[in-house]
């Protein structure tokens, strides 16, 4: 099955000054979310499959759009995250079946690579619900500097019969870090923590 989409919105965030503090180069991160029909609104269905494909789907569009706001290629990106709002008339395992069984693999394809985990959230909500993408880094997932958010907010989505997902990319950390921890330059990449 494939997505019905009814709006794509993409957001691109620039930090330049924290604390009055110049940050050199800025932080930027960006966000790509649809909006699109849950085909399984209103009634219980055992079989989420195609909600699992619509996930594999958007995955890669909206990695790829997510990319493209920040003008970047893919293996510069290094944080990263999902997120899902189901309308009223959705549940939330609606919204896991598209951010978990599949939409990983073509995230890390457009990023060239990705061993942590993806973080994600999900929630039900109404017109204008804000979605908070968490992020973390996208190879070492102890990297503090990394630990952040994004916040992204449609106003007319999600209707109750839709679901809309939403997917973040990073080139950098967040503005001023320093709570310590692994810092980027120690990442190993090859387990997903360190």
């Amino acid at each position: 099955m494939k997505a019905e989409i009814r709006k794509i919105a993409t957001f691109v965030e620039e930090t330049h000054r924290e604390m009055d503090k110049g940050i050199n180069p800025p932080t930027r991160r960006a966000a790509a979310v649809a909006v699109i029909a849950n085909p399984f609104a209103g009634k219980y269905v055992e079989d989420l499959t195609p909600l699992m494909e619509i996930g594999e789907e958007l995955g890669r569009l909206l990695t790829e759009k997510a990319v493209a706001a920040l003008g970047i290629e893919g293996a510069r990106a290094e944080s990263y995250g999902k997120a899902a709002a189901v309308g009223e008339n959705g549940e939330l395992e609606h919204a896991a079946a598209i951010l978990h069984p599949k939409m990983g693999a073509p995230v890390r394809k457009v990023l060239e690579k990705g061993a942590a985990l993806i973080p994600s959230s999900k929630k039900r909500g109404g017109l204008g619900c804000v979605l908070d993408v968490p992020l973390g880094h996208k190879d070492a997932a102890y990297v503090r500097s990394h630990f952040d958010g994004m916040e992204v907010q449609i106003n007319d989505a999600p209707r109750a019969n839709e679901i809309m997902v939403a997917i973040a990319v990073t080139d950098s950390g967040r503005p001023l870090p320093r709570v310590g921890g692994l810092t980027k330059a120690e990442i190993k990449g090859e387990d997903g923590l360190r």
